[in-house]
């Protein structure tokens, strides 16, 4: 049977529960606007200065005079003599066989002769239609000699990218709607501050360890709120995020001290000290470490404020301890999802060097151990521990708070159905418009606990949450109309 909801289900919020929140914001907000000004102070005081003290490198695209980029598509592909063997031929040697792609210029004119390199080849990648860059050097060798005056640099994945960008943007909005849109804001002014702040800072040698967290806890300041709107949830969640950034932050330093994290196993890490002796390969990858874990940081205490709130709006006379241990089943469930998450997308991420490492004739300690590896391993260790370790600190903190702001008038042991004494939990359990609707009139369930719906209307008998002073049950919660 489809699930509807009542006139009374939809009824606004009661006085004392409205009361209840706006005294729960005082209190985070007494506690957060200090620590988001400290964090915003201290980027102030950070701020790059756009001096990079020399630190220059060398550009892989550059050209010299007489020699240009250019595009091409695709006609055909084939297997034939190379014609950078031509001038091996013309001294009576063997021409070697290699792909050779036929390309169009996008500027026009005649089809030209582009010769594939072995490593791309070797993936079949390259066929007609494809759109290709390449080194152009027609200008200052000739078309005759014995390399080819045009040399394969790389693809042109222009359009399948922006198609990419677009379906995703597309797919969150349409199901997450102006939540969704917001997120997505939220998203590029988490890069701004990446790309505007944090970068800049570890080329002019700030500290890794401290612009990693403020930049971090700015983010988190910031994408929190625009996604979720200023809510007691969205606060308790911040706190939680801030916590677990902390641990996260703490575990990073340590372990890329202890375990020596280098980078030297890293070509790109090889390009940056070869650029500059200032720049500390060891403080990027704890900077690293630190933003690596961001999202998933925010999507557990996001998921365990909420889970706190709905419960407590369903009986607000439980205890504290009844609260805690039902959202940490939540929790509980939760870690065990994320910890995957976190552990398959860095292998992912990670895939080409985990076939090489298991190429090699060692053990599986050696090579979990090695400078290839290691830093993907406590990548995904440091990260794991951090949200851990926050899913029970955002939930007490939640707790704490709900408690400490209860609905006035309730005492201990009253339930929350609609049956409870005075018409107090009437309208508890229903959120106001700035927790309950997505800014587009719809009502919005991303907040509320899996399988936990609203209270019952017209104190249903079979409500669990209707009985004085308890929690839902598994079996009450099945029985839910």
């Amino acid at each position: 049977m489809g699930h509807s909801h009542s006139p009374h289900s939809d009824a606004p919020p009661s006085p004392a529960a409205l009361a209840a929140r706006r005294r729960a914001n005082r209190l985070l907000t007494a506690i957060l606007v200090p620590l988001g000004l400290l964090a915003l102070a201290a980027m102030v005081l950070m701020w790059p200065t756009g001096d990079r003290g020399g630190i220059t490198v060398a550009d892989p695209y550059a050209t010299a005079d007489g020699v240009t980029f250019d595009t091409g598509e695709v006609q055909r592909v084939s297997r034939e003599d190379c014609p950078s063997s031509q001038a091996l031929v013309d001294a009576g040697g063997t021409a070697q066989q290699c792909l050779v792609a036929y390309t169009v210029p996008s500027a026009g004119g005649k089809t030209i002769q582009i010769e594939v390199p072995p490593e791309v080849a070797a993936s079949e990648a390259i066929e007609a239609g494809d759109t290709v860059k390449y080194l152009n050097l027609e200008a200052v060798m000739g078309s005759s000699g014995g390399a080819p005056p045009y040399v394969f640099v790389d693809f042109v994945r222009s359009i399948p990218m922006a198609a990419l960008t677009l379906l995703y943007a597309g797919v969150v909005i349409a199901v997450a709607r102006w939540r969704g849109l917001r997120a997505l804001l939220g998203l590029g002014g988490a890069y701004a501050v990446l790309a505007g702040f944090i970068l800049p800072g570890l080329v002019e040698g700030q500290p890794p360890l401290l612009l990693g967290l403020v930049g971090s806890s700015v983010i988190m300041f910031g994408v929190l709120y625009f996604a979720h709107g200023f809510t007691a949830r969205t606060s308790t969640a911040l706190l939680g995020t801030l916590f677990g950034l902390l641990i996260t932050a703490g575990l990073a330093a340590w372990a890329t001290d202890a375990a020596h994290l280098v980078g030297v196993d890293d070509e790109n890490a090889y390009t940056l000290i070869n650029a500059s002796d200032s720049l500390s390969v060891s403080g990027i990858i704890l900077c690293g470490l630190i933003i690596s874990g961001l999202g998933v940081l925010n999507d557990v205490t996001i998921t365990q404020s909420s889970a706190v709130w709905e419960m407590y709006e369903l009986a607000p006379g439980a205890s504290a301890k009844r609260l805690f241990s039902g959202a940490m089943r939540v929790g509980r469930d939760h870690i065990a999802s994320t910890v995957y998450t976190i552990a398959f997308a860095y292998a992912g991420a990670a895939l080409p060097v985990l076939i090489l490492v298991s190429l090699y004739d060692r053990s599986f300690l050696d090579s979990i151990t090695s400078g290839e590896l290691a830093e993907e391993v406590i990548r995904t260790l440091v990260g794991s521990i951090g949200l851990v370790l926050a899913i029970p600190v955002t939930t007490a903190l939640a707790v704490l708070v709900v408690k400490a702001v209860g609905i006035k008038g309730v005492p201990h042991g009253a339930g929350a159905g609609a049956g409870g004494a005075g018409g107090a939990g009437a309208g508890v359990g229903q959120r106001s418009v700035d927790e309950g609707n997505d800014g587009d009139g719809h009502e919005d369930d991303s907040d509320r606990v899996a399988g936990v719906p609203a209270p019952a209307a017209h104190g249903d008998a079979q409500s669990h949450a209707a009985v004085p002073g308890a929690m839902p049950t598994r079996r009450s919660l099945r029985n839910q109309p």
